[in-house]
């Protein structure tokens, strides 16, 4: 099959998942910055907890240059509807429905061959207790990091890939990425 037959069958495939919006971009499109991760130290209790966050991840430039390795990027959103956007305890709970379908996304890649990384937009939850630091990770071929925990700055990646970043009220907007190689 050729990239673009490929892609039309990944497409089929994507098509029964509960993606909302979704965009195919070259991974030179992606752009880092190290004041993402000021977010992650000051706001984020996964910070130094997890090999999915900083700075189990390695630094902003060590993850660009592993992001580099792949050819292409499929981003996409999930939505969620809940009572109060503001209550995080709620807009969490949400969660573990777009953590599947990342996995879903994944795998259809993977099916076709590819070599993928995907990402997320919080840290990984496979464990309870993550081995951080004391050992390593127990499932690396499982463990989906942070988009942001990367370094990528997500609503300039909702920009390039024209997904809307916010879509208001009370509907939770989760991102996610899959890298992969060239489609053979």
């Amino acid at each position: 099959m050729t990239e673009v037959q490929n892609r039309e069958q990944i497409e089929k495939q994507l098509f029964e998942l509960p993606i909302v919006q979704y965009a195919w971009l070259p991974v030179q499109e992606i752009q880092f910055s190290d004041r993402v991760r000021s977010i992650c130290r000051e706001e984020c209790p996964r910070y130094g907890k997890s090999w999915s966050c900083p700075p189990g991840v390695g630094t902003v430039e060590s993850c660009q240059k592993r992001c580099m390795e792949y050819d292409g990027a499929f981003v996409f959103t999930t939505i969620a509807e809940v009572n109060d956007a503001s209550n995080m305890e709620e807009t969490l709970a949400t969660r573990g429905a777009h953590e599947a379908v990342t996995c879903q996304i994944q795998e259809i890649f993977s099916r076709y061959g590819q070599k993928t990384l995907a990402m997320s937009g919080e840290s990984c939850s496979i464990c309870e207790n993550c081995a951080y630091p004391d050992a390593p990770c127990r499932f690396p071929e499982k463990m989906i990091p942070c988009i942001e925990g990367f370094g990528i700055i997500v609503p300039l990646l909702a920009e390039k890939a024209g997904i809307e970043f916010d879509n208001g009220g009370n509907t939770v907007t989760w991102f996610g990425m899959v890298l992969f190689t060239n489609l053979p």
